[in-house]
């Protein structure tokens, strides 16, 4: 089984980064921007991570592109691909790269949507969120890369019950 935790916008929170990292300890961890961390920083370590528009470290790249388990992601924030007004920019970018799982933060609203046979996920923010009272951070899984689900979780660990999402691309 495949697992990747993705979380995003913990602006300048550490132990809470750290505790997360620590709790699941996946092989694939994702931090969409706005860390307010050095690129180097310790608690960014064994992080894919990526600049958001509060991360001034020069080290962070733009995006990312990665290939998991079978399953292409494009990781970015969000910001540059203006996701407050829409998916459509973003959509493009990934579809240019063959990406099927977008991962992006900056709105800090926990939401998986799929659209063209794209899976959008913003994990949340684990500091700010909005669209919910709830921090939120997410871990997609799959076995076989035309199935996958999206668990939601709180930053202590809990699941949250209501946002547990199961997509197929076939």
């Amino acid at each position: 089984m495949y697992e990747v935790l993705i979380m995003s916008d913990s602006h300048g929170l550490t132990s809470e980064v750290e505790e997360i990292k620590h709790r699941h300890q996946l092989k694939h961890m994702i931090h969409c921007g706005d860390s307010e961390l050095k690129y180097d920083s310790s608690e960014m370590q064994g992080l894919h991570r990526v600049a958001g528009n509060c991360d001034y470290d020069a080290t962070y790249p733009k995006e990312l592109q990665l290939d998991i388990g079978g399953l292409k992601f494009f990781i970015t924030h969000g910001h540059l691909h203006r996701v407050n007004t829409g998916l459509s920019t973003i959509a493009y970018r990934a579809e240019e790269v063959g990406a099927q799982i977008v991962c992006y933060g900056h709105t800090h609203f926990a939401q998986a949507k799929i659209m063209e046979n794209q899976l959008f996920i913003n994990p949340g923010s684990i500091r700010s969120p909005r669209g919910r009272a709830e921090k939120t951070y997410a871990i997609l899984s799959w076995q076989d890369s035309n199935d996958v689900t999206i668990q939601y979780y709180f930053p202590n660990g809990q699941a949250i019950s209501d946002m547990t999402y199961s997509f197929n691309f076939a």
